[in-house]
């Protein structure tokens, strides 16, 4: 059997050389993790090579399907009560803006019901606001227990992201979510005291303007962001 000569102390790397190569290992690691694994994971890029390399909105995109993963989980766990659920009570529901209309009546008719209250309102409120790709925004009415706020917004330029919630006293609740919608309109009733509204994001590539009216039982109508 052969042995293996074991190597003497002249071959092996000196106490020098062995620091050195640590220490050029440890730099070059760390330029990794600035340049490459911090955009790429977390959207953090302080050199700015990370958006060079378009690995930044890799980490943009992955930091936002992680909190749009977080908000989807944290809505589920809060019962939302329809408002064509004729069956079931609830403190909390958004109420519905179209009547009851028979199965055989005309569609034309159907949808004069549904958007002719809209031109009798007289709106106390009005916001306007542009948001850019991938921007976001929150809008909160004050409320009362029981109080009723009706609402009409509009996305134009493209549909828009929302998530109409509640939050006062420790309380939350979400109560109604959506994608891609260019409108929506009805009633807002309050589960507590408390900030009850909408938070709007566009997900399209170019600008929106969002134009958001109420009108009905609030104190004020808040920006939160």
């Amino acid at each position: 059997m052969y042995n293996t000569d074991m190597p003497t102390a002249n071959e092996l790397p000196s106490t020098t050389k062995l620091i050195r190569s640590t220490i050029i290992a440890f730099i070059i690691a760390l330029v990794l993790l600035v340049t490459v694994v911090m955009p790429a994971e977390y959207a953090l890029d302080p050199t700015g090579a990370g958006r060079l390399l378009g690995l930044t909105t890799m980490g943009e995109i992955k930091e936002q399907l992680v909190l749009d993963a977080a908000a989807d989980e944290a809505a589920q766990r809060v019962p939302i009560q329809s408002s064509s659920d004729e069956n079931l009570t609830a403190p909390v529901k958004l109420i519905s803006e179209t009547p009851a209309v028979p199965v055989l009546e005309a569609e034309p008719i159907t949808q004069a019901l549904a958007f002719a209250p809209t031109a009798e309102v007289e709106w106390q409120d009005e916001i306007r606001v542009v948001l850019t790709p991938g921007e976001g925004t929150e809008f909160k009415l004050t409320m009362d227990e029981g109080a009723i706020a009706r609402f009409s917004w509009t996305s134009e330029g493209g549909p828009i992201n929302y998530d109409t919630h509640g939050d006062g006293g420790g309380k939350s609740i979400s109560y109604e979510k959506g994608r891609e919608v260019l409108e929506g309109e009805g009633e807002l009733q309050a589960a507590f005291d408390g900030n009850h509204g909408w938070f709007f994001r566009n997900r399209n590539s170019n600008d929106i303007t969002l134009v958001l009216r109420t009108s009905g039982d609030y104190g004020e109508l808040k920006t939160m962001r």
